[in-house]
């Protein structure tokens, strides 16, 4: 095996660290180590805290690590910031919240750029789970930076999603009804001792009474919290765990994992692929020709995207 690989296994913090580092900047070896690490994954529960900037995420987030911690579970968090447009690198660093469990071995928490990827989660984010997963961690969380379409992509990455949201954003559920309300297994209200609470609660009821849901439906919960002050949130770990036992009935839990490996497969091949096409793209381009041929319409982009395509016998 892999010195890397039995090291991060055994739980040690700096080859764990070492290890998300590879796989983030893609160094020669990363799939390796992923390929001689996927058998020992499979342990962790992932979690999903997302939602909408200014909801108070991270306080949650460090409170749920406090609360699991006090429970002897391992906990991995993952937090994707926005990149730096010029370095590609979190810009946010190791969120500050959290540094209170920096001395502590049970924990690791990484920032990660979310590298300019549309959804706002890296690629490498879900392998990064995987070395943490492999590492005996019980409970890995992600907390996107929630903008876009990160709060919809992070619910195919985990087993249990919990949308975060605040009274007092206008139209406290507009954020919401971009197709986030399907991908929410839990509702937070976090800071619940502002005013306009009761009516984003009554909003968000109101939105769930319309889904079409039958018996064998796990109703989300709309729990309220004030996390800074550590209140609601050993109700919303409660809810966590009965999401779980939900989903581990029936087989729902192993359908969804295999769904998020059928997900998985696919974004390794359009990422594999996407880099092959700049490659190709670039050094094709370097030369001019076809370039000069697009600029002066002796050809179009379909044809040189179907001559490049055919290159793949596909």
């Amino acid at each position: 095996m892999n010195e890397l690989a039995g090291k991060i296994i055994s739980g040690d913090i700096r080859s764990i660290a070492r290890g998300i580092t590879v796989i983030e900047n893609d160094d020669a070896g990363s799939a390796l180590l992923l390929k001689e690490l996927y058998r020992h994954t499979g342990q962790a529960y992932l979690i999903g805290i997302t939602g909408p900037p200014g909801g108070g995420k991270s306080t949650l987030v460090d409170k749920l690590i406090k609360l699991y911690r006090g429970q002897k579970k391992k906990v991995g968090v993952l937090a994707v910031d926005p990149s730096s447009p010029f370095s590609g690198g979190a810009i946010l660093g190791d969120r500050v919240r959290m540094q209170q469990h920096a001395t502590d071995g049970g924990v690791f928490i990484r920032s990660m750029g979310s590298r300019g990827h549309l959804g706002g989660l890296a690629l490498s984010t879900s392998d990064a789970a995987k070395i943490l997963d492999a590492a005996g961690y019980d409970i890995i969380i992600f907390e996107t930076v929630g903008i876009g379409q990160s709060e919809v992509e992070v619910a195919g990455r985990v087993d249990t999603t919990v949308l975060v949201t605040v009274p007092g954003l206008g139209d406290d559920v507009q954020v919401l009804k971009a197709g986030t309300m399907e991908i929410a297994d839990i509702f937070a209200v976090n800071k619940a001792d502002r005013e306009g609470v009761e009516r984003c609660v009554i909003e968000l009821g109101q939105l769930l009474s319309i889904k079409e849901m039958d018996q064998s439906t796990f109703l989300p919960p709309i729990l309220q919290l004030v996390a800074k002050d550590n209140i609601g949130v050993a109700e919303l770990a409660s809810a966590v765990g009965k999401h779980r036992e939900y989903l581990m009935a029936d087989n729902r839990l192993d359908q969804k994992r295999k769904a998020r490996l059928k997900s998985e497969v696919h974004n390794i091949i359009i990422n594999r692929l996407d880099k092959w096409a700049r490659a190709r793209l670039t050094r094709e381009m370097e030369a001019g020709e076809d370039l000069e041929g697009l600029y002066q319409k002796r050809t179009d982009p379909y044809t040189v995207a179907e001559r490049f395509i055919k290159e793949l016998q596909i």
